[in-house]
């Protein structure tokens, strides 16, 4: 019998963490090929959707002249005779005779035949009860298809659904739109160390980002009830499990917060092969937030849904949310990526070697350019509330003063737009 000893085992290699920009680019392709399913809505409904197709006009715009005044309608020169009145919602005969006028009020349509508007204020009335006065030598009136022609593409597929979007497909002739429903979000959070009130004391710490999350998530345009928001769930494998299929059922995309790493009680890593998840990313080459990860997980019906594993730290846990969550969700509802604009830098930004740092800032709209916060370690929150979002130094790079770097802005409310 040979006394050889058997060869070691082959230690398992974790591949290396993706590129900060390679890992936003990836989750917003399979977000993207998992996109929600469409659906008509009604214009009443459709509001935090995502058209499905472009918005076109069903009929010029204006559909017909339109006086922009209240006043007279005129043909040829004055004084006018008045011989009718016309009020929105009316089609009035032709204006017939050179030297007659009808009354006509704001949005109502100009009768065929009609040479100029007067404008009410700048019109009076002789004794025999003719109409006198200059009009104006520009139109007083819209004309058909000045602001769209029939069939015109106004908005691409694409674009969220937001009240000024509901008035122009009001005014186009539409009653419903073809649209993708906003995704439905769930959180875990994971960690007997924490508090769900009053204030830390020895050992516990409160939790503050289940409070957060679910806000940032609805500004991204999700939906996320009270009951949707679980925990702090025990931290053993079954237990984390169990949240994950129950959640699982109901939503389109899980946050985890906490259990990104393999200490001891995290379990997220086991939890997530437990189900059956595969990884479109675990880990990324930023700082803070290092540790985040994106599962994807495929149900019977064939359906995907997402796990986005945040990790423990507040600042960390938001920057993964803008490095991974912005981009799928903006797959999921067939929005186009997230683009980002330039900054530029007031103060020295420093880098982090080899990988990407996402460096809180504070912007000055004015001048255009970013200011660096203070309390900004991966486990504080107070530079965060002052920051409009973060300046994005490259690896390899530090950021100078004057330097132009992208920015990844926080998210505003559903629909908000920045000044």
């Amino acid at each position: 019998m040979s006394t050889e000893a058997a060869p070691a085992a082959e230690p398992v290699v974790a591949p290396p963490p993706a590129g900060w920009e390679e890992a936003r680019s990836r989750v917003y392709a399979v977000g993207l090929a998992a996109a929600l399913p469409a659906t008509n809505r009604s214009l009443a409904e459709a509001d935090g959707h995502t058209l499905v197709e472009p918005l076109t006009t069903r009929t010029d715009l204006p559909a017909f002249p339109t006086s922009s005044v209240d006043g007279w309608a005129v043909r040829g020169a004055g004084p006018w005779q008045v011989v009718g009145r016309v009020l929105a919602g009316g089609a009035p005969p032709p204006l017939a005779e050179e030297g007659s006028t009808v009354e006509i009020a704001t949005g109502a349509m100009v009768p065929a035949g009609a040479t100029a508007i007067l404008r009410i204020e700048e019109s009076e009335r002789t004794a025999d009860g003719r109409i006198t006065g200059t009009p104006r030598p520009a139109p007083e009136w819209r004309l058909p298809g000045e602001e769209a022609r029939a069939g015109e593409e106004l908005l691409p597929a694409g674009t969220p659904v937001d009240p000024a979007l509901l008035g122009l497909a009001a005014s186009c002739g539409h009653d419903s739109l073809r649209v993708r429903r906003p995704p439905r979000a769930a959180l875990l959070v994971f960690g007997d160390e924490l508090l769900t009130s009053g204030p830390p004391t020895a050992g516990r710490v409160r939790d503050a980002l289940g409070p957060a999350v679910p806000s940032w998530l609805r500004r991204y345009g999700c939906q996320v009830r009270p009951a949707d928001v679980v925990g702090p769930v025990a931290d053993t494998l079954p237990a984390h499990v169990a949240a994950l299929r129950q959640a699982l059922a109901g939503a389109d995309l899980i946050c985890t917060t906490g259990g990104t790493m393999h200490g001891p009680v995290d379990h997220l890593h086991p939890a997530l092969e437990a189900l059956g998840a595969d990884y479109v990313v675990n880990t990324v080459a930023v700082r803070p937030g290092f540790p985040m990860l994106l599962a994807r997980v495929t149900s019977d019906d064939g359906r995907v849904r997402f796990v986005a594993g945040l990790p423990g730290n507040p600042q960390s846990a938001i920057v993964s949310l803008v490095s991974l969550v912005a981009p799928l969700l903006a797959g999921l509802q067939g929005r186009q990526m997230p683009l980002l604009p330039q900054v530029t830098l007031a103060e020295s930004v420093p880098g982090r070697g080899d990988y990407t740092h996402l460096a809180l800032v504070r912007l000055d709209r004015v001048a255009g350019t970013a200011y660096p916060v203070r309390h900004v370690g991966s486990a504080m929150l107070r530079g965060l509330a002052r920051a409009d979002g973060f300046a994005v130094i490259r690896p390899g790079n530090s950021g100078e003063p004057g330097a132009r770097v992208p920015f990844v802005p926080l998210p505003l409310f559903p629909g908000e737009r920045a000044s």
